[in-house]
């Protein structure tokens, strides 16, 4: 995908923009998008891997490394695993970790010592009845948006009980759903911001249906998707036939490792199966 394009803003919006982002309910948010250049994204390297000669500094390498866990590389070296559980992961120790708690392939309560953050996405200390985090380390930050989710042993709504985690690097936003189990409110939507990046769920069972989760990202509207939680290639052709509802086109990576440039994002919704047939 080698597109390239611009849109001019008026001298207005741009202005409100940047004043929304001044405003203090909104620092922790994605700004919108003031500037949107290019389109494409690149396949890295798995084994020992280099950002392309590229002076941007938003952009990122995600790597798949099982169930719902990716890896993710700033350009200053800092990485973060999403929904943590002491086993997905390769290389080095992560700076910050992400977990949801849903079942324990989301989680763990032993992580290895010499991580920065460890953020957990429920509540899990007494008195709490939310999480609530926002960390900044070198050019990467990471806060949360807490959702509900369902009390697998009496079917009732944990409230708070799920966080999505969205990661900043410059001005490219990517947002890990978690364990997602509803639709958004217009509050979440407020919160999360502009997302650039989505990492979905596409179980269709042990999350929410597949039809609820693409309702799920018509309503934040990334550039970018990258399915996780799945087991099989039937269950990405299932989520690729729904996704036609949204005109998005599928990319199927030949490694587990891609890098996203914020200038270089496709026009159109793209989705990008970076975790093969899943599993893990």
């Amino acid at each position: 995908m080698t597109l390239r394009f611009s849109i001019r803003f008026p001298l207005a919006a741009l202005l409100g923009a940047a004043f929304a982002l001044l405003a203090g309910p909104a620092l922790a948010r994605c700004s919108q998008n003031l500037v949107q250049l290019g389109s494409g994204v690149q396949v890295a390297s798995l084994d020992g891997f280099k950002f392309a000669a590229d002076t941007s500094p938003n952009r990122v390498v995600v790597t798949f490394v099982g169930h719902a866990s990716f890896q993710i590389d700033t350009p200053q070296g800092v990485r973060a695993i999403t929904d943590y559980n002491g086993v997905n992961g390769f290389g080095r120790r992560p700076d910050i970790v992400t977990m949801n708690n849903a079942h324990d392939t989301h989680f763990t309560d032993t992580p290895e010592d010499g991580i920065t953050y460890v953020l957990r996405g429920w509540p899990s200390q007494p008195g709490e009845s939310e999480a609530k985090h926002e960390v900044t380390l070198k050019d990467m930050k990471v806060w949360n948006v807490p959702t509900n989710a369902r009390d697998w042993g009496g079917g009732r709504a944990r409230i708070n009980g799920n966080s999505i985690f969205i990661y900043a690097v410059g001005d490219l936003c990517i947002a890990h759903l978690g364990h997602l189990h509803h639709r958004l409110t217009k509050e979440h939507l407020e919160e999360l911001g502009r997302i650039d990046v989505l990492m979905v769920p596409i179980d269709g069972s042990y999350t929410m249906g597949m039809p609820l989760m693409v309702d799920v990202i018509r309503q934040i509207q990334p550039r970018v998707v990258l399915p996780m939680h799945y087991w099989g290639r039937s269950q990405l052709e299932r989520f690729e036939g729904l996704m036609a509802t949204l005109d998005a086109d599928f990319v199927w990576p030949d490694r587990r490792s891609i890098e996203i440039v914020k200038e270089q994002l496709p026009e159109k919704l793209t989705v990008i199966a970076v975790g093969g047939e899943g599993g893990g």
